[in-house]
């Protein structure tokens, strides 16, 4: 018998093909080593262990041969911006999380640990952290709101000595940017000639938009809730006030869809909607990046129509910018010379090889490469242990 609206009975998920994948977690500890006999059990705990222990208290630097260290990343999360459910807390977070962890494994080979901290204060998140590190080879902050995602961030780079990367922003950046650069040599332009709109000033918004001049976007205005941002606008916090300071050369002032008159690349991060009206008015051979996930800020089907080239962030239409072809490649290109943090460069360089995969067979429907393209972290972990060593912020 059904059970009653108001009963005690637990419902059945099971109908749901999502709830027995996820049934148990998606995640397991497995060790590197068998412990056959005592002799291997005194060797891989007491007393054995205890020489590699005061070894590491005497050399330091020694954890990271003989511990799982320098190889391991924590997936932090305070579960107030999960993708496409916004503030759900770090219970709900947690299957995100696990979802992160199983893509480092599955994609780069790389393991990490999902911790979904119970505390939503800049200060407590960092002094968590902080006291997490030496557990870990990096760490991967996800799915934190903005504006605080921008100071835990750079507060723990600060702080810490290993590879700190906030993914919702560069991720999605670095990703975005190469498509961008293909998208570009489709159409005959160099970036510097672009004028981009890029609509949402949250994480992924100002990263893309950071990472777009610091890879030479010719200008670029961005847009949040009231409009856009330009110098002298009321009301702008800290972050904004920076954006309104290198963008918009124009001094456009008004809304998104008033920026779009003739504009060369939109990039949609915002969840906002934007009537085909306004894309038909953008340049000839316009780049359309509709982002927002599940429904783009415009169908790619109606984007087509004036675009020359459309991407979404959905895996149901071409051109999926996906952050799983950027964060595993990097942290394991990072991991693997020891870095001490990821810097610019080091993006820059992810970009640029994932751009190059495309190769000869750019066109209009493959400006990136798939996530199941067995060539992504290869190319992605060497380009970027190249660039950090070229930096001098390798290791090893």
């Amino acid at each position: 018998m059904a059970a009653e609206p108001n009963s005690t009975e637990p419902h059945s998920y099971d109908d749901d093909p999502a709830f027995p994948l996820h049934r148990g977690g998606k995640l397991e500890v497995r060790s590197t080593i068998a412990v056959r006999n005592k002799d291997d059990l005194s060797l891989a705990y007491t007393p054995g262990v205890a020489r590699v222990c005061t070894a590491i208290a005497e050399h330091p630097e020694l954890a990271y041969d003989y511990t799982w260290t320098s190889k391991v990343v924590a997936v932090v999360t305070d579960g107030t911006a999960v993708l496409g459910l916004g503030d759900i807390g770090p219970a709900a977070s947690m299957p995100v999380m696990e979802g992160k962890s199983l893509l480092f494994k599955e994609f780069a080979g790389v393991d990490s640990v999902p911790i979904a901290l119970n505390c939503t204060g800049v200060d407590e998140i960092v002094d968590t952290v902080i006291r997490l590190a030496p557990s870990f080879g990096g760490i991967n902050l996800e799915d934190i709101s903005a504006p605080r995602c921008f100071e835990i961030e750079d507060r723990l780079r600060a702080a810490l000595d290993i590879p700190v990367f906030h993914d919702d922003q560069h991720g999605t950046a670095i990703v975005a940017l190469a498509a961008l650069k293909n998208a570009a040599r489709l159409t005959g332009r160099p970036l510097s000639s672009l004028r981009a709109v890029v609509a949402g000033a949250g994480a992924s918004g100002v990263a893309v938009t950071r990472m777009l001049l610091n890879a030479g976007i010719g200008d670029i205005a961005v847009s949040d809730s009231k409009g856009l941002v330009y110098q002298g606008r009321d009301g702008l916090n800290p972050i904004k006030l920076a954006l309104a300071a290198d963008t918009n050369k124009a001094g456009l002032r008004g809304s998104t869809e008033e920026a779009l008159r003739g504009a060369d690349v939109f990039i949609g991060l915002s969840g906002s909607t934007v009537q085909e009206s306004s894309v038909a008015t953008m340049a000839d051979d316009a780049i359309v990046f509709a982002l927002s996930n599940p429904t783009p800020e415009v169908h790619p089907d109606v984007a087509r129509r004036h675009a020359r080239v459309v991407a979404t962030g959905r895996s149901d239409f071409p051109n999926q910018i996906n952050n799983v072809l950027a964060f595993p490649g990097i942290f394991k290109g990072a991991l693997e010379v020891r870095a001490h943090s990821i810097t610019e460069g080091m993006k820059l360089a992810a970009a640029d090889a994932l751009a190059a995969i495309v190769g000869d067979d750019l066109s209009a429907d493959y400006v990136i490469p798939g996530p199941f393209d067995e060539r992504v972290a290869p190319a992605v972990t060497a380009a970027v242990a190249d660039q950090a060593r070229a930096e001098g912020v390798n290791r090893i």
